[in-house]
């Protein structure tokens, strides 16, 4: 099993005309994913290399029986994207598109959490790869195997480090899924902690988190209630400088609240064990695998 995408998955892309939107289309459906329409207004009829375009999801929807969307929509159009790929019915979307207001993320997650029944992985995010199955997004999953270990991750760099970490040791992935660093997440650690804690293939989770924020310490707090499976993390950021604003928009600190030294502490007090780094964190995954 995996979370979120799976072999089951039938992939639309909102923004397949574009130069980002078709590449990936593109390069997902060469490993695997069933990529199975696109969305473009004002486009319907044309295809994207055998990929049909129609103008709205509700069309793409009604012909191809997509369950999954990929937004990759400018800003300015990305929350009306997602809300138009809800109202068709996907109950999975993945939005890619990095700079959507922060006024019109808090819309779009109010207008999800009052709706029910969809799941947002990001905005601003690498997407999701579950190994052997599907890839939808933008890491490049040539690096990764199938196997036990589920990451979940804010940075999307750091996604990539610590899955190719894993693979140098051996170690596989069941999913792995980038949450993105904006200020209003669609999904936030806890959500896909909870989604691997279920899972029967996931036997050890890795979060891999960052300053600024409460979530982190939010993941700990459900961790000790409610997770069975070991927990690796890693903290980015002990080495940043006291009082700047760095990285991500939801990379903010304030006073001693959301530094890496808070949040791996707070981590550590229920038992997860935090690597400084993501050659560590891989070692320590290994050993408790081993």
């Amino acid at each position: 099993m995996s979370v979120v995408v799976d072999r089951d998955t039938r992939l639309c892309v909102s923004g397949i005309t574009g130069r980002e939107g078709s590449f990936h289309a593109l390069n997902n459906r060469r490993y695997g994913t069933n990529v199975v329409a696109g969305v473009t207004p004002g486009k319907g009829g044309q295809d994207v290399e055998g990929i049909p375009v129609f103008n709205t999801f509700r069309e793409a929807v009604a012909e191809s029986a997509a369950n999954t969307a990929m937004i990759f929509v400018p800003p300015p159009f990305a929350a009306d994207s997602i809300l138009e790929a809800t109202d068709a019915g996907i109950a999975t979307i993945i939005a890619i598109t990095e700079g959507i207001p922060a006024h019109d993320e808090l819309r779009v997650y109010t207008e999800l959490r009052r709706a029910g029944g969809a799941r947002l992985i990001g905005p601003n995010c690498p997407g999701v790869l579950s190994p052997g199955k599907a890839n939808v997004g933008i890491i490049p999953a040539d690096f990764f195997r199938e196997g036990n270990v589920g990451v979940v991750s804010r940075s999307g760099t750091l996604t990539y480090q610590v899955g190719n970490e894993l693979a140098q040791r051996g170690l596989g992935n069941s999913s792995i899924v980038g949450i993105g660093g904006d200020p209003v997440p669609g999904s936030s650690f806890v959500d896909i902690i909870a989604l691997f804690e279920a899972d029967p293939e996931t036997e050890l989770i890795v979060m891999s988190g960052e300053i600024g924020g409460q979530g982190e310490e939010e993941a700990a707090d459900y961790i000790a209630a409610n997770v069975s499976k070991p927990v690796v993390a890693y903290i980015a950021g002990f080495t940043a400088p006291p009082g700047k604003t760095m990285g991500h928009a939801g990379a903010i600190v304030s006073g001693t609240h959301g530094t890496a030294a808070a949040k791996a502490a707070a981590l550590e007090a229920h038992g997860v064990r935090v690597g400084r780094t993501p050659t560590e964190v891989a070692d320590i995954v290994a050993s408790m695998l081993g």
